[in-house]
């Protein structure tokens, strides 16, 4: 199964941020067609390889709700992605925002479903 998701990229350095968009593959957590806006990494080179690169985030929006969550940039490859556990994290809690349900009610709902309900 082929599932990528549209997301928002931040580069951060020390006094700017390069913000970018990209396609997250929900499967490896690989990012691919990584675009910036209003910067030319042909010409200026990949916001990691800047001396004052401090960070790279980003945000999976779904209908005004966000999650945000870090990514690693490879310095050697240039690839953007998320490591397993940042991508169980996204998954686990865009399902619960995009869905409307809290954290708390997850809980109650999977214990219920267990039998391990406190009644």
């Amino acid at each position: 199964m082929d599932l990528k998701v549209p997301i928002k990229i931040a580069d951060e350095l020390s006094d700017e941020v390069i913000n970018g968009t990209g396609l997250l593959d929900l499967a490896s957590g690989e990012i691919h067609r990584v675009t910036y806006e209003d910067y030319d990494a042909d010409v200026e080179g990949l916001p990691v390889d800047s001396e004052d690169y401090e960070f790279t985030s980003g945000i999976l929006s779904n209908n005004g709700k966000d999650v945000e969550f870090g990514i690693k940039v490879n310095k050697t490859t240039g690839q953007y992605s998320v490591t397993a556990d940042e991508l169980l994290e996204i998954k686990t809690r865009a399902a619960a925002l995009f869905a409307g349900l809290s954290a708390k009610d997850m809980l109650a709902s999977a214990e219920a479903k267990s039998g391990k309900g406190g009644k």
